[in-house]
């Protein structure tokens, strides 16, 4: 596997963000529209998978909902639900979720992981989690750019828990979610190599999504959306030789570590508490 640096992790999420944007902004424009996007996207670090072996999110989803529909309804009811947090601890747990950038996406999962998740406590998994989020978010970009999806705090004028990702989202489809794609792939992945606290995990990266509708960015489909192409994502992943090899080095290291009794250093029973409000 290509090593991650400490350095070039943080960088990831953000690069995938800028490019992905970029393209899906040249997805609109009259000119070159294909070859901008093309040049975006390509300016992307590699993941683990060539791009043309990526899942086809136009091929494994549906459009997004219609309005009128009755898993428009559903998407519609999930928002207004959501909107009762606001200002909540749940509010600012989402507003924390949102963060993709490493450290703070890794160390997201070490309560539900009972250990830390860091690039000096666990550098292997550490790097192998920022490698596949490119792999996962560009799985995603293919329904984003077609249907530009307008999202919930767009579509009505309300607030966010990311005021500072707004104008970017804006111009980002909000069909699929790939916060939610991440989120996912993260947690089939960190279960499988801590089985012992695989539901656990699973909660937590289901809650992750979940934060994008509490944060009014995403609606409910779109992060439903996002977990489907997250477990196609991982499923390719699988075939790849050097993913395995990382998934085998990456369960050596969790259980050297749990067999030390590292425990996570974040305050797990505030996040509990959070995470627990309807």
């Amino acid at each position: 596997m290509q090593n991650f640096s400490k350095t070039s992790i943080v960088i990831v999420a953000g690069a995938l963000l800028a490019s992905v944007v970029l393209a899906s902004e040249a997805s609109t424009q009259d000119a070159r529209p294909a070859s901008a996007a093309e040049d975006a996207l390509s300016r992307l670090p590699p993941g683990f998978l060539p791009r043309a072996s990526l899942p086809d999110s136009l091929a494994l989803l549906p459009p997004p909902p219609a309005k009128g529909s009755a898993a428009m309804r559903r998407d519609e009811e999930a928002r207004r639900e959501a909107a009762r947090l606001r200002g909540t601890a749940r509010w600012a747990r989402a507003s924390a979720d949102a963060v993709l950038s490493f450290p703070q996406a890794a160390e997201t999962f070490s309560c539900a992981m009972g250990m830390p998740v860091g690039a000096e406590s666990t550098p292997r998994l550490y790097g192998l989690m920022g490698k596949m989020l490119i792999d996962v978010g560009l799985s995603t970009y293919g329904a984003k750019i077609r249907y530009q999806r307008t999202r919930p705090f767009v579509a009505h004028a309300g607030p966010t828990c990311s005021p500072g990702d707004e104008a970017a989202l804006r111009t980002d489809g909000s069909y699929p979610s790939g916060h939610s794609a991440a989120g996912w792939g993260w947690g089939l992945v960190l279960a499988e190599v801590n089985p012992e606290r695989a539901d656990a995990i699973l909660q937590r990266a289901r809650d992750f999504g979940e934060s994008r509708i509490v944060c009014n960015v995403h609606w409910r489909s779109d992060v439903d959306a996002g977990r489907v192409m997250a477990a196609a994502t991982v499923a390719r992943l699988h075939g790849d030789p050097a993913f395995r090899a990382e998934l085998d080095a990456a369960r050596a290291e969790v259980a050297a570590a749990r067999a030390a009794g590292r425990g996570p250093t974040a305050d797990c029973a505030a996040e509990a508490a959070s995470l627990a409000l309807p």
